[in-house]
């Protein structure tokens, strides 16, 4: 049987997390930096706990204006501090509500600079290590190497509704047809990542994934509709969804 865990962005304040949490088994919750506050992770957790999510810190660059989604290039230092103090505060809350973070995951351009950023993605794993937690990012990543150097746990993960390239990255959403609206389409695109572990390119050729793990964006157009396509054409498919920390 095939076994596959669905994460969401969530906690942004962007789109409809009371609909969100129950179709998910793992929440990205946004930690103060790119969107959210102790309100909103407060809010995050309780909607966890309730619907039986695993908790991830989903830290970002220093950039609410840009939502997380400009790189930038703060000092090694810097960065180590600014995802500390993010991935605490989230700590912190989760703990007064009896509750523990299971992974962390980087938001946004952060995350797609430690695919090849090697300094970075250093800065990352070692905050994922202080903080005892695995790291969740893409196959073949910088970051995957610095999560081994560090001795941090990692997953593999895909992404449901973006289009790839042909050498396995995602398409810059810069490109029409980056991120993929239709449900149908992003179900079908998920269960083949369940089923065979690999994606149709933009090309048309089949790329190979290693995947743990597929996320689908809370802030996509009609990312309610997507995310109840995507379940349940994995459970109409005998697909075991499970949270993969």
């Amino acid at each position: 049987m095939a076994v596959l865990d669905l994460n969401c962005d969530l906690g942004e304040e962007v789109g409809d997390d009371d609909a969100l949490f129950p179709l998910v088994t793992s929440a990205n919750i946004a930690c103060g930096f790119h969107a959210g506050d102790a309100a909103t992770m407060t809010r995050s957790v309780a909607l966890a706990l309730a619907n039986e999510v695993a908790i991830g810190a989903h830290p970002s660059y220093r950039d609410r204006e840009g939502f997380g989604r400009r790189e930038m290039s703060p000092p090694f230092a810097a960065l180590v501090d600014d995802l500390a103090e993010q991935v605490d505060a989230l700590t912190r809350i989760a703990a007064d509500s009896g509750a523990r973070l299971a992974y962390l995951k980087p938001h946004g351009a952060l995350y797609n600079r430690i695919v090849h950023d090697d300094l970075q993605a250093r800065a990352v794993a070692e905050v994922a290590r202080v903080s005892g937690l695995p790291l969740l990012g893409m196959s073949g990543s910088a970051l995957e190497r610095a999560a081994a150097a560090a001795g941090s746990g990692f997953f593999r993960e895909a992404f449901g509704d973006r289009a790839y390239l042909p050498d396995g990255t995602l398409a810059p959403r810069t490109v029409a047809g980056a991120v993929i609206t239709d449900p149908a389409r992003v179900a079908e695109r998920v269960l083949r990542m369940a089923e065979s572990r690999s994606v149709v390119a933009t090309d048309g050729s089949i790329v190979p994934l290693e995947v743990d793990s597929v996320c689908l964006h809370g802030d996509t157009d009609d990312a309610v509709a997507i995310a109840r396509a995507v379940r349940a054409a994995l459970t109409g498919s005998g697909v075991l969804l499970a949270a993969f920390s």
